[in-house]
């Protein structure tokens, strides 16, 4: 009888298969990227199509840190692994240890995609670039010792400005450590606080060479730096991703010595000007001055000081005698309404009347004046008022009538 084997043993028989297979050990796929899916663990599972099949492929986290760029659906990619199966689903598929895009260089699809992602965070935006000094007295250069860089900038420093102090911290330029290099030095000048301003140069070479210049640790860095940065990186025609979150790009080092270091001679001829314009302008006030205090001392008031004071006494004594007439004379009308109205209060006064015979009868029980012969009754006490004093009398009869002439009744 034929040995019967395992779903699993088969798999595993397989999978040994394969594995002794010199080409699938190490092998280079090309195509598209499709069902892309990047799992939280870090791991990046994806398949691989062209035309007429596809291929299942998983990129662990190990091998996904050397990616220069992001992979996603659709992206055309070249891929270096080894073939294996996965027993527990019988299925083949290509474990990924290195890829790189197919059709544009890996470094430059890298460069685009984290300047479009910087962009989109703000780190290139202006209103946090930061100016620079005028006359800075301190330069931190973050460059390598040996190069020619370092050299240029400190001739064409000192040449300018001989009194500026450099401050040179010296790093590898291009390498695997380059980057976190560079990135130390911005964030060690902004601990220290030794200089006005920094300068990021290395010369020129290749994208790979001024690539550590590209990374997103070195933009931050520049980015979250308090000290004001420049960045001075290869030729002219060259930009890096430090020249668009810098404070101001210089298209080479030198250039940067000459835009952050002003020249001294022209300093020197500009104060000298400003001195003279000084000079200039303070003989000229002291002179417009002069005329107008010439002209100040001729005038009425220094020739006749007292002549204004005269002036205004007449003026005062004028308007005193002015206040002294209005016053009396309201004096006197005020006087003359006070007699009118004393003689109109006198005419309608009781005693006026009592003068002329009358006389004032009060009730004296109640003190009520007398109007009306119905007020009274027999033996009621009455004060009588005339003009020299008063008569006390008792009602003894009572007549009703109109005092006129006619019958009068009488009421006991």
């Amino acid at each position: 009888m034929q040995y019967i084997l395992s779903v699993t043993e088969v798999n595993r028989y397989i999978k040994e298969v394969i594995a002794g297979d010199m080409i699938l050990s190490n092998i280079w796929i090309k195509g598209e990227i499709s069902n892309y899916k990047n799992h939280y663990s870090g791991h990046m599972y994806f398949t691989l199509k062209d035309e007429k099949s596809l291929i299942k492929c998983v990129m662990f986290k190990g091998q996904t840190y050397g990616l220069k760029f992001n992979p996603d659906n659709g992206m055309k990619v070249i891929a270096r692994g080894y073939i294996s199966v996965f027993e527990r689903d019988g299925q083949y598929q290509l474990y990924v240890e290195e890829m790189q895009p197919d059709g544009i260089g890996n470094l430059y699809l890298a460069f685009e995609q984290l300047k479009k992602k910087l962009e989109f965070e703000g780190l290139f935006d202006n209103r946090f670039k930061k100016e620079l000094p005028y006359l800075p007295q301190s330069i931190g250069v973050v460059t390598s010792s040996t190069g020619s860089v370092i050299k240029d900038i400190i001739n064409v420093a000192s040449r300018r400005f001989p009194n500026v102090n450099i401050k040179l911290y010296p790093v590898a330029v291009q390498g695997i450590q380059a980057a976190s290099a560079i990135s130390r030095a911005i964030r060690r000048l902004n601990e220290l606080n030794c200089v006005d301003v920094i300068i990021v140069a290395r010369g020129g070479g290749s994208l790979e060479e001024i690539w550590p210049f590209n990374e997103e640790i070195v933009a931050r860095s520049i980015f979250n730096s308090r000290i004001p940065v420049v960045s001075a990186v290869g030729h002219e025609t060259d930009f890096t991703i430090s020249d668009f979150v810098s404070d101001l790009r210089a298209p080479t080092p030198s250039a940067a010595a000459e835009i952050i270091v002003p020249e001294k001679r022209l300093l020197k001829q500009k104060i000298a000007d400003l001195r003279m314009r000084m000079q200039n302008a303070l003989l000229k006030n002291i002179n417009f001055n002069k005329v107008h205090l010439l002209r100040i001392t001729g005038s009425m008031v220094f020739k006749q000081p007292y002549n204004r004071l005269n002036q205004e006494k007449i003026r005062l004594d004028n308007l005193e005698r002015k206040l002294v007439s209005t016053v009396l004379n309201q004096k006197d009308k005020s006087k003359m309404r006070m007699l009118f109205l004393i003689d109109k209060l006198n005419s309608l006064s009781p005693l006026n009347v009592l003068a002329r015979g009358y006389s004032m009868v009060k009730i004296k029980n109640n003190n009520v004046l007398l109007k009306s012969v119905k007020d009274v009754d027999s033996g009621d006490r009455l004060e009588i008022s005339v003009s020299d004093g008063r008569v006390e009398a008792i009602v003894d009869n009572i007549s009703r009538g109109d005092n006129k002439g006619g019958n009068n009744e009488r009421r006991e």
